[in-house]
């Protein structure tokens, strides 16, 4: 099997080298004039999202695995620009179903013949996706939704996992050092959220995990699993049909209120990252649905998240500094995530969160949207560029998604207001002007403690330099290398003054022989070549905000 496997990867390999080559030089050509060498060239966005529409095309001709490594990509800012993000985010998981033979072996294998494990079972798949597709059936009287594991699934898995870890040394001679190493966590980040979606096992226990949250949440529906019929290539739930929680027109027909749909998403959402720390990480509308009475249906928790209690007061605090208008709030935030470099530019970052919030809110500052704001965040990520952890990426794609699916319900919806609402029922601004109170009562205590000590210290400091028995010792911090710089065209121009003071005497009185004029040149011409190489700017990463007003009323005008 292992060598199966590998015979497989082998063959894959030369199949993805030839679909992705071209699209990984054109993508480099985008960064660096000559590829390997020259200087750094900007491209304009159509061409970048021509650039995004030929991977995506790519990821679908590749199959199942490749399907969901753009389903990845997608959460992923600090890899690709924000116009690949925008493509790669349409990207649906639905594939054509494996015949009817294959998936009877699989379900056989795990939990026998079909006929004696269902009551009934029909054998037409109602929806297919890359890893695996759903069957209705009835169990004890009830229907039931019967996922599995498409067949052969998991060899095809295995191979392109190889194929995508050996592909790495050859995707990092084509780009930047940090964008290497978030590759590298991404494939790693990739391997293990992959084997984990084909595991319906765990599905299972994240499912029931939930569901035990939200029990007592009226508005809200989460099938019940069926022990007895699943297993870890096979998942039996209750079924729950309802109505596409995107068709507006069917909602409307039925008299559903849409706001009040709306706010429900979010808030649910919010105290499955904020409160609950596990979460249902693939809201798009395939996977949400509404029952006649308004509830809001879950399905599909195959791709899930936890969020650990460190990010979760984080995740707060950013909501909070965002609902202030805090810029400085929200760059710590940023950074004590793991979000923003320390060494990023405070003033350039400031300007770029002010831009944001400001472009976004237009005329009245409570109607702006997070979505836009995370989607200029994104963009500066990807500028700088910086590294995203991976539970972080996905609760960044779930805040992008659902606030998608809230605005298709309603035109008006405000994220910011829920939200608010949501932090202020919970008790959390009280938390946070505690801490702020805590804080500055901390502040005022090594205050008055100076009051105290600082005149003392400064009647025996006067008494010495009254007696001129007062020495100062300065110590100058020179991070930056100033001085030595400094220091070093001084030496070089005395060298080159010197090096041209002899060769033009060697010249004038050597008469005919200029071998002696020469030679002194020579020796002189690397003190010339040290000198101007010491007054030329160093290189580094140029960055500057590309989220003008003008740029936005661009992207909306493409959308």
């Amino acid at each position: 099997m292992v060598t199966l496997v590998n015979l497989r990867a082998y063959w894959r390999f030369l199949v993805v080298v030839r679909q992705f080559l071209p699209l990984i030089v054109a993508y480099t050509r985008d960064r660096r004039k000559y590829v390997l060498f020259g200087g750094t060239r900007r491209v304009d966005a159509e061409t970048r999202i021509e650039r995004a529409e030929i991977l995506l095309d790519s990821l679908l001709t590749l199959g199942p695995t490749f399907i969901k490594l753009g389903q990845l990509l997608s959460t992923r800012p600090d890899i690709l620009p924000a116009e690949y993000i925008d493509v790669l985010s349409s990207l649906q998981d639905d594939v054509p179903p494996a015949p009817w033979e294959e998936s009877r072996r699989v379900l056989e294998d795990e939990l026998g013949p079909v006929d004696d494990a269902f009551e009934d079972f029909d054998r037409e798949p109602i929806s297919g996706a890359s890893l695996g597709q759903v069957y209705t059936a009835r169990y004890d009287g009830e229907p039931v939704a019967v996922k599995v594991r498409r067949p052969g699934i998991e060899d095809l898995v295995e191979a392109d996992l190889r194929v995508v870890r050996w592909s790495l040394p050859l995707i990092r001679r084509f780009i930047g050092q940090g964008r290497a190493f978030s590759l590298e966590n991404l494939a790693d980040e990739f391997a293990k959220t992959i084997r984990q979606e084909m595991d319906y096992s765990r599905e299972k226990r994240i499912l029931e995990e939930i569901k035990t949250n939200f029990v007592d949440s009226p508005e809200i529906r989460i099938p019940r699993p069926v022990d007895a019929r699943s297993g870890p290539r096979v998942l039996t739930m209750e079924y729950l049909p309802g109505t596409k929680i995107n068709d507006v027109e069917t909602l409307d027909e039925k008299g559903i209120d849409r706001t009040q749909l709306a706010t429900t998403l979010q808030r649910v959402y919010l105290q499955m990252i904020v409160d609950d720390g596990v979460f249902h990480a693939d809201p798009h509308p395939g996977n949400l649905a509404v029952t006649d009475a308004g509830e809001i249906i879950f399905y599909d928790f195959g791709m899930s998240g936890r969020v650990d209690p460190f990010i979760q007061e984080k995740i707060i605090d950013f909501y909070v500094a965002v609902a202030n208008q805090n810029i400085e709030a929200i760059l710590d935030t940023l950074i004590e995530m793991g979000t923003l470099s320390p060494e990023a530019d405070r003033q350039v970052m400031g300007d770029v969160m002010e831009l944001a919030i400001a472009d976004a809110r237009g005329e009245d500052i409570e109607q702006y949207r997070v979505q836009q704001i995370i989607e200029q965040v994104e963009s500066t990520i990807y500028e700088f560029p910086l590294r995203l952890p991976q539970n972080l990426a996905l609760v960044l794609r779930v805040a992008t998604v659902v606030e998608g699916v809230c605005v298709t319900l309603d035109p008006d919806f405000d994220f910011i207001s829920v939200a608010t609402d949501y932090l202020q029922e919970e008790g959390y601004y009280e938390e946070t002007a505690r801490q702020l109170i805590q804080k500055g009562g901390k502040q005022v205590q090594e205050t008055s403690r100076a009051l105290f000590e600082v005149p003392p210290k400064l009647n025996r400091t006067l008494d010495r330099v009254e007696s001129e028995n007062l020495s100062i010792n300065v110590r100058l911090e020179d991070e930056n290398d100033v001085l030595d710089r400094l220091a070093r065209r001084i030496v070089y121009g005395l060298f080159v003054a010197v090096g041209a003071l002899s060769t033009a005497i060697l010249y004038a009185f050597e008469g005919a022989s200029v071998v002696p004029a020469v030679v002194a040149a020579v020796l002189t011409l690397p003190a010339l070549v040290a000198l101007y190489r010491s007054f030329r700017r160093k290189k580094g990463i140029r960055a500057k905000p590309q989220f003008t007003r003008q740029s936005m009323r661009d992207r909306r005008g493409r959308e």
